[in-house]
């Protein structure tokens, strides 16, 4: 087992470890947010709990998808995919937390819902590229990147149709569910958007941009 976990990069361990205390960072925000006092013990189980729960999904998203005993002919896991969708997810989250707090900043500073949702979601999706090129899909080459560039905007803007849509449907037409305030239902609106277009984005990045 600690050969195993040995083979996972350090560069997994310090990214997966700063992806759990950011989403542990959005966790306590949402707590905040519904009035629940966690106080000094459950701060501290969040600060925690969150990164080593993370890195524990990053080593057995390895174990499944890119361990040395099941690697195919061409050596890469059979199901690399796996390990690509857990970094893939934690380069998401991080920008999921970026993509909130820029959005609620442009909101308080413009006022205008949409607006801001565009924003931030393109300054998030900066974070993604670099993260998910050189990280989730590790796509090092330099040939063709112009094709690459443009391929990745495209998939992007189809993205970001898909995450404004579901974002403007949840917070105008269906509007607050389950008794929850506007303000906790706009954020939940910004994560459902989000994950629409990571599944998008994902299958994209993959299969059209960071395929070698």
């Amino acid at each position: 087992m600690l050969k195993t976990f040995n083979r996972v990069k350090i560069v997994d361990v310090i990214f997966a470890l700063i992806a759990g205390r950011i989403i542990g960072f959005l966790a306590d925000d949402f707590l905040m947010e519904w009035g629940v006092n966690t106080g000094i013990y459950w701060d501290l189980v969040i600060w925690i709990a969150f990164p080593l729960f993370s890195l524990f999904c990053l080593w057995m998203a390895f174990l499944i998808g890119d361990h040395p005993s099941r690697r195919a002919s061409d050596g890469q896991g059979k199901f690399l995919f796996v390990f690509q969708a857990a970094k893939f997810f934690l380069v998401g989250a991080v920008a999921t937390v970026l993509d909130l707090k820029i959005f609620e900043f442009l909101v308080w500073f413009f006022s205008i819902y949409i607006l801001a949702k565009v924003i931030s979601f393109i300054i998030a999706t900066f974070l993604k590229y670099w993260g998910n090129k050189y990280w989730a899909f590790l796509k090092h080459e330099k040939e063709n990147i112009h094709k690459e560039i443009i391929r990745f905007f495209l998939i992007t803007f189809i993205g970001l149709i898909i995450d404004v849509a579901v974002f403007y449907y949840l917070t105008r037409i269906m509007e607050p569910q389950f008794a929850l305030s506007y303000v906790i239902w706009t954020k939940l609106s910004v994560i459902f958007a989000g994950v629409a277009a990571a599944l998008w984005n994902f299958l994209g990045y993959k299969f059209l941009v960071f395929k070698k």
